[in-house]
């Protein structure tokens, strides 16, 4: 079993993989809180600006765990339809989860960017980055969102992740992931030290990265 010594590591990998391919005009974003050390590590490799991606997922009422749309920066929403009018939830049930998240959302942005504009996205290839993949809702969220906010091109990159996942991930235009275990149980068994990421860290990460 692969296993990394802590996200820096991962990082310093995937940057590895990453660094042979061309991107047109690429951003790397690290979705907070875990993946912003990866990102920051990817985006020194690939000589790329760096930015945090703020995505709150939309739960379903009573299912919270199951996304039914997410939100952004910026007022960017993205709403699952078929799931929606499938679970029969009222125009008044998505409004209240979206008031919810997008003060969430508020407050992340407001705490990690201490005053500094995000990077545009618009027209520009978005690499999506995050420590791993479990069951992927919070990463299909932050591409939606992305592409919401006008990134040209969408690649989601990982350490690791459930086995075929790079295949089957729609909301990236391509995928990078080091390691797909058939025996996947978590992320955090991929990594020796998976010490949760703070705010702290992810706004000092923030404050020395970007363009």
């Amino acid at each position: 079993m692969t296993r990394f010594l802590d996200r820096r590591e991962a990082g310093l990998a995937l940057g590895g993989l990453l660094s042979d391919r061309s991107f047109v005009h690429p951003v790397v974003l690290g979705l907070p809180r875990g993946g912003v050390p990866v990102a920051d590590e990817v985006a020194r490799l690939i000589d790329a600006p760096f930015d945090v991606l703020v995505v709150r997922k939309l739960g379903m009422p009573g299912h919270e765990e199951l996304a039914m749309g997410a939100v952004g920066e910026g007022g960017s929403i993205v709403l699952n339809r078929e799931v929606i009018t499938a679970a029969g939830i009222s125009a008044e049930q998505v409004d209240r989860a979206e008031m919810r998240e997008r003060a969430e959302v508020e407050r992340r942005t407001a705490l990690f960017r201490d005053g500094r504009p995000r990077i545009t996205l618009v027209g520009r290839e978005a690499i999506v980055v995050d420590d791993g993949l479990a069951t992927g809702a919070t990463a299909r969220a932050a591409c939606r969102v992305a592409r919401a906010q006008g990134a040209e091109r969408i690649v989601l990159a990982v350490p690791v992740a459930p086995h075929g996942t790079s295949g089957a991930f729609d909301e990236a235009d391509e995928t990078f992931c080091l390691t797909e275990p058939r025996d996947f149980m978590s992320v955090g068994m991929h990594y020796v030290d998976f010490t949760q990421v703070d705010d702290g860290e992810v706004t000092d990460i923030l404050r020395s990265g970007g363009e």
